[in-house]
């Protein structure tokens, strides 16, 4: 018998996953915590006593020295069966992470399946990633040079460890990342759970709803996960030295999906002087606020404005510390600066 729901001012019909869901949440589970048809000879206990181990230096629960009785009390077990949850850290998962490296949307250039467990496929599919996105090196006034990735590695690890926690198990989809040059694209399947909306994830209060409760709960014993609720919070503040890419999510159909692409926006052209500071820095990346007023013969206060005005545009970044610290050319501030170049040309 179907059943139907109030939507506003009106009925609709519930469909096979809302009222499944609407079962998991009366009876106070999560898809994950059911059982599974796997049995512990077919989980990696090389892995489970692995996550044990970062569960226990990590101090969030208190263990046995049972394996067993780990498993229970983190209720991986239940009623002496294996969950599904137990099944995706631990066992071969039937679900996978495909990435893939694309020229354009009909031109691939390299692809991975990743196929592990949980506990393993989120540094995994990283590594992938890795490969095929831009590194660059810069010096801070330190002997050691710092690393610069194309996009923050914290911000990528987060939102693979929210496909993983968060994707609807009961899809036979797959996550699906997408690496172009100047994007990557995250798809996992799964609309928002429970009362969550889109809108609600631009807000550092929003209240996370969990699918997989066990999953979550795994990942933030093993200090993975911060904190329940804060994924796309963290995600922001591992971008705000990112000042050249934005973040953007949807649902689109049965699936939610997450982009990290370039500022949208039209920049306007730099001034004369704009153009000499940025040249300035570009070649002397290191020099100061006091330098810069040396040569261009002006105020020390009235260079600092205009390189607060540069960093609000996205044209450059600070990196390292006021005193030992450099500047760098974001690509927004490099495309500027051969534009003012080709119309002064």
């Amino acid at each position: 018998m179907l059943k139907a729901a109030r939507v506003h001012n009106s009925n609709h019909l519930l469909t096979l996953d809302e009222i499944v869901a609407l079962q998991q949440q009366a009876l106070s589970l999560s898809f994950d915590a059911y059982p599974s048809r796997t049995t512990m000879a077919d989980l990696d206990t090389k892995l489970i006593d692995q996550f044990f181990s970062r569960v226990d230096r990590r101090g969030r629960v208190a263990l046995r020295d049972d394996l067993q009785t780990n498993l229970v009390k983190l209720k991986l077990i239940r009623e002496g069966k294996v969950t599904i949850a137990a099944e995706l850290l631990f066992g071969a998962p039937d679900c996978a992470i495909r990435i893939g490296r694309f020229k354009s949307e009909a031109t691939i250039i390299d692809d991975n399946v990743v196929r592990s467990p949980l506990l393993l496929a989120v540094e995994e599919a990283l590594t992938f990633i890795k490969k095929h996105i831009n590194l660059s090196y810069h010096f801070d006034g330190s002997i050691e040079r710092k690393e610069r990735w194309q996009y923050p590695l914290e911000a990528l690890r987060e939102l693979l460890l929210n496909a993983v926690v968060h994707r609807d198990y009961k899809s036979a989809s797959d996550i699906v990342v997408k690496i172009f040059d100047d994007r990557i694209v995250f798809t996992n399947p799964g609309k928002l759970f429970g009362k969550l909306r889109v809108e609600d994830l631009e807000r550092d209060d929003y209240v996370s709803s969990l699918r997989n409760r066990l999953l979550a709960e795994a990942f933030y014993l093993t200090g993975d996960i911060e904190r329940y609720g804060t994924g796309f919070v963290r995600i922001r503040e591992f971008l705000s030295s990112y000042p050249e890419i934005s973040l953007h999510f949807e649902e689109m159909g049965d699936f939610f999906k997450v982009e990290l692409r370039p500022v949208a926006q039209v920049t306007p052209p730099i001034t004369d002087l704009e153009r000499r500071i940025l040249m300035l820095l570009r070649n002397e990346p290191t020099s100061s606020s006091s330098d810069l007023a040396g040569v261009l013969s002006m105020r020390r206060d009235t260079v600092k404005e205009y390189l607060g005005r540069l960093k609000k545009r996205g044209l450059l970044v600070r990196e390292g510390s006021p005193r030992m610290g450099r500047w760098l050319l974001t690509d927004a501030g490099r495309t500027a600066l051969a534009d003012a170049g080709n119309s002064s040309s």
